[in-house]
């Protein structure tokens, strides 16, 4: 493969990602807003740019994984934004989680500039994105997205379209997400009562793990929150409550009660109050032990 394309934000996921570009022959521009993360890359043959708008050249493709609504909506719109920057025949492709609304607005935003905006957000954690494992959702119009396919067989291992809808693709993640989260506070729920009624939490995450609940999902979170590890976070709690906070605005969008969604982010919102924004967003797990009264070591 040989081409250029710009990559913004190099966070737990885009550094890998972005890696993952280089990798595979092509010219990459880099840029994030601590400089300092880009020098892995910079090693490894990346140019740097300026500016997040220096990332992006007129009619190519420019990556962006950033941490919400905000963040993208500001490096797209404006003067010197990403769809000025690019032009005619420009790509910007987005691979954040962030709201359907946003994508549709950034995307018609990019058509009146003639660019094209394409929402690609991924599944997988940080180690899946280092082995170029991600599974990618993908919405937007059918040009730009086979322009972009190499990009995200780069990246991932499979790739699913959800059709010419820019907000698609961001309905599936946050449906994706939402399932996830609902998941943990199961895992944490049931492995603190019977934790509470005096069985070890390990011997019951292996036997549920190896039958009933034999997936990578469950197996990795209940050997995460049976070890109690949380740190580094592959995912940080408060990433985890922009989630699901954009669930429940999707909810209330779309008149569907979410009312396991409200539930999460209360447990999330009682655990940033506790100092844990920077945990994995499985340390959700802590506010199931200490409502059981289970002291944590």
């Amino acid at each position: 493969m040989n081409a250029e394309v710009g990559f913004i934000g190099l966070g737990n996921m885009g550094l890998p990602m972005a890696a993952a570009l280089l990798e595979a022959g092509l010219t990459v521009t880099v840029f994030n807003r601590t400089a300092a993360k880009a020098e892995p890359l910079l090693v490894k043959g990346a140019k740097r740019a300026a500016s997040a708008a220096e990332a992006a050249t007129a009619g190519g493709i420019v990556v962006t994984m950033v941490a919400d609504d905000t963040a993208l909506e500001s490096l797209t719109i404006g003067d010197h934004g990403l769809a000025a920057r690019l032009g005619k025949g420009g790509i910007h492709l987005s691979m954040s989680t962030v709201s359907p609304s946003i994508s549709r607005k950034l995307a018609e935003y990019h058509a009146q500039r003639g660019s094209t905006y394409v929402a690609a957000p991924v599944f997988g954690r940080p180690e899946r994105a280092q082995a170029h494992q991600l599974w990618i959702v993908i919405s937007g119009a059918p040009a730009a997205k086979a322009r972009v396919r190499p990009l995200l067989d780069a990246m991932g291992r499979q790739t699913f379209d959800l059709g010419e809808d820019p907000g698609a693709a961001n309905v599936l993640k946050l449906v994706g997400n939402f399932m996830i989260v609902s998941a943990i506070e199961a895992i944490s729920e049931g492995l603190a009562l019977a934790e509470k009624s005096g069985l070890d939490r390990a011997a019951v995450a292996a036997m549920l793990s190896s039958t009933l609940l034999a997936c990578p999902l469950y197996q990795g979170y209940f050997n995460t929150i049976v070890k109690r590890a949380f740190e580094p976070a592959g995912f940080k709690m408060q990433l985890g409550l922009k989630d699901v906070e954009l669930v429940l605005r999707l909810g209330s969008e779309t008149r569907v009660p979410v009312p396991m969604a409200s539930m999460v982010r209360d447990r999330a919102l009682a655990n940033l109050a506790r100092g844990r924004a920077d945990l994995d967003w499985s340390a959700i797990a802590l506010g199931a032990l200490e409502d059981a009264g289970i002291k944590i070591s």
